[in-house]
This record gives C-alpha cells, structure tokens and sequence, in this order.
C-alpha cells in the first residue's frame, strides 16, 4: 500500500462534504454505488486513505435483508484490513477505526449521499439495464460537477457515456483486484470526455496512492487484454503437455514475472530489440500457430525502418541524447530489486575445493 493508514479523523486538508441531516457528521466526497465485491474494495482503498466514503446499495431491501447486507459487508471490510494487518502494514488496533470510515447506505438515503458526492464510482452489475438505472439515479442527484465514473470490465465507455447527462464529466474507471492493494487503475475516457475532468479524476487517484493510467475506449482496457493472452496461453500449454500447471507458474512468477516487473512490455521490446521480437513471432507462428504468433504490421514497419529500439536509438520510445549506460544502469538495479524482494539472489560464492 502507497499510503500509511492515518489516524481516525479525517486528514488535515480534506474537504468535508455537507452536513449530515442532523447537523453533525459532514458528508462523504467520495461514493461508491454498488455493495459489492468491487465496491468494498474501493471503499477500503479509501478509508486506508484516511477518506470517508459512501458504500450506497440502490436495491430496496427488507430490513432483515438490509440487515444481512450490512453484517457481510463490514465483516469482508474488517476482514481484509485484518489481512493487512497480519501482513504488517497497519497496526490491529487501526482495523476498527479505519472500518467505520466506510459509511453504508440505504436506498432511501441515496439521494442525500449522492447529492454530497465529489466523485462517484458505479459498480452495479454488468447488464445494459443495471447500468442503465444506476445512472438514471445519478443523474437525477449528483451535482453538476460531480465526477461519474463505472467501474465495468465490460462495457465500453462510449456505450455507457450515452446514458450520462453532462457526459463530459463521465470516464470508465477500471479497477484491478484487490483493489485496495493493486496501485494500477485503468481510465478509459471517450472523445467527451473534459481533459481537466481527467486530471481531476487523476489527482483524487494519485492522493491516495494509486497509480492511473489513461486508455481509449477499446475493449479490455490494458491489464485484461494483456493478461487474457497470457492466460489463454498457459491453459493451452498444459492442455497440449507441453508443461505442468506447476512448472509454467515457476516460469512466469520468476522468468516473465520479474521481467515485466522490472520493464514495462513495452519497454521490453525496445531493451532487447523489435528485430528480436519479430524473429521470434516468425518462429513459432509457423511451429505453434500463425494466427497466435504473427507479428502486427507495426512492429514489421519498425524493422523495416531499422528503428529496432534501444540499439538503434529508436523504436517505441526515443533513445537520442540520453545517457544509456546510466538507462542500462537503472534496468539492471530494477531488476536485481525485484530478485531480491523474491528471494532469488545469491550473492557470489566463495571458491571450493573439490
């Protein structure tokens, strides 16, 4: 986690919202609309912060039920902050406190916490019609310069951006769980959306320790497009014999793993070179499979411009006037940082005779 917990008031310099109907505890800036999985893991991530925030259920439920919800969802809250607890990132006695910054909220006092809402995080379920009335409900009580954003894995942000009024204050806000633990969060904004609704919607992020980064509208944002590859990919390989589920998951927690820790993939490409990147795909789309394994045009166009990365001064980013001994420097300590945090570096031995 990026952020040590603070103590139980909320921290020095955070907006209140408005006042509570009783005229005591301010309302709120934040609100997540969905008590859900994804819902209480955004709510954690911002009461370790030292926010309050919202959990808002829109389904009307019976007392009894309500009751249910409740119980569940602050034993799933207390629960994982006692994991983290037991990993030693915030103290036991820190659990409770930091609990009761997550407020849950009944349908009939939706509107009020809505109302009071700096930045709003849909995550109903994924159906058209789910999405379509939890907006309907925001629309009619956020405020104007409230932030909307839906947490879908699924759902395109052009194709949600139509249900919102003042679309241009709308994004997809795509969440990697544990949401409280994973700094990454994926932004898909469509053509409307307001670039400084963006660097806003950024800021919030990053003062609570997470890590944005910005896509367009496409399907799987980054992470699940990714990952989905390689996924699919280890499931064929233990479907072929190719390797048992165990020695794929040693490859790729200590071989690709570190890696793509040390390096972005991108990044990769250009260290080691898109010339070896297209050799490799020529290979093994004619020994595995050419559809898998063809190389896009774009990196076929780079070889062809000999703009090959690292070694050429170019490739997906540009290498002119930098210091590449101390850049070559940076990767090699990146990459032993990681081997040490997993416990795979030895030091160097000292000689024995046989």
């Amino acid at each position: 986690m990026a952020n040590e917990p603070g103590a139980t008031e909320a921290p020095v310099g955070e907006s209140a919202g408005p006042a509570g109907a009783d005229g005591t505890a301010p309302r709120p800036r934040f609100v997540a609309v969905g008590a859900g999985r994804m819902g209480r893991g955004i709510a954690i991530a911002f009461a370790y912060a030292g926010h309050r925030i919202a959990l808002v259920d829109l389904r009307p439920r019976s007392d009894e039920a309500w009751a249910r919800l409740t119980t569940e969802a602050t034993a799933e809250i207390e629960g994982a902050l006692r994991g983290l607890a037991r990993q030693g990132v915030l103290r036991e006695e820190q659990v409770a406190p930091i609990a009761a910054r997550v407020q849950l909220v009944r349908v009939d006092e939706a509107p009020a916490a809505l109302a009071a809402a700096e930045l709003v995080f849909e995550g109903v379920p994924e159906t058209m019609e789910a999405k379509r009335e939890a907006f309907d409900w925001l629309n009619r009580h956020c405020r104007d310069d409230a932030i909307l954003t839906s947490t879908t894995s699924s759902i395109l942000v052009t194709q949600l951006a139509a249900l919102v009024r003042r679309p241009q204050r709308f994004l997809n806000m795509h969440w990697l769980n544990p949401a409280y633990v994973i700094p990454v969060v994926e932004l898909s904004c469509h053509a409307g959306t307001d670039p400084e609704v963006l660097a806003r919607t950024k800021a919030l992020l990053e003062a609570i320790g997470k890590l944005p980064v910005v896509c367009g509208p496409t399907p799987g944002y980054i992470v699940p497009r990714l990952q989905a590859l390689v996924m699919n990919e280890a499931a064929r390989m233990v479907e072929e014999g190719a390797a048992t589920a165990e020695e794929i998951d040693k490859a790729t927690r200590f071989g690709l793993g570190l890696r793509f820790a040390a390096l972005g993939v991108v990044e990769f490409i250009d260290f080691g070179g898109c010339d070896i990147l297209h050799h490799a795909s020529r290979e093994m789309s004619q020994t595995i499979d050419p559809a898998r394994y063809a190389a896009p045009a774009i990196v076929e166009d780079m070889v062809r411009q000999q703009r090959l990365g690292l070694k050429t001064g170019s490739g997906f980013y540009a290498y002119e006037g930098r210091d590449l001994a101390a850049y070559r420097a940076d990767v090699l300590a990146r990459t032993l940082a990681q081997l040490r945090s997993a416990g795979m570096w030895r030091g160097p031995q000292d000689e024995t005779l046989a």
